[in-house]
């Protein structure tokens, strides 16, 4: 097993330091926050609530790195959703919960900037959504582009 964990480090090492740290990646966008980690996770968590929605939870990689004795940038990853949304998806379809609730990484790149990437909504209905069985309509689609977009910005500028 700890082969396995090891093998699967140094690929995630190698693919790290093949593209640069800002580099678009298909399916996410990252935008860069004028400010500093703890101020934008909470910019984002009002963002999401302003919105009706909720936050969950926040899972801080770094720290568990740290508590690993390990080394790692911040890393937050902000699980946040909409039960009134989500609720009646995973009803019909259980394993939605695997994907559910949406999410947003928070994160230091290597000159110390702190940078928001977040799935688009195509994205979401494509790699997430369609694994399910669910199919998200076109307008759908946009909806979810435009209020990921909205609180990203609200975190970041």
């Amino acid at each position: 097993m700890s082969r396995v964990l090891i093998a699967l480090a140094a690929a995630c090492t190698l693919v790290a330091t093949a593209l640069p740290a800002s580099a678009q990646q298909a399916g996410m966008v990252t935008r860069p926050s004028a400010h500093a980690l703890r101020a934008t996770l909470d910019r984002f968590g009002a963002a999401v609530r302003e919105a009706g929605w909720i936050v969950f939870n926040e899972v801080d990689h770094s720290a568990a790195a740290q508590a690993a004795g390990l080394t790692l940038r911040a890393r937050t990853v902000v699980l946040f959703g909409n039960p009134r949304a989500g609720t009646p998806g995973m009803a019909a379809n259980p394993t939605l919960a695997l994907d559910l609730p949406m999410r947003v990484l928070i994160w230091e790149d290597e000159s110390g900037r702190i940078q928001v990437t977040r799935s688009t909504g195509e994205d979401i209905a494509e790699r997430v959504f369609a694994r399910h069985g669910v199919v998200v309509p076109p307008e759908a689609r946009r909806n979810t582009e435009t209020l990921l977009d909205g609180l990203v910005r609200k975190a970041a500028e």
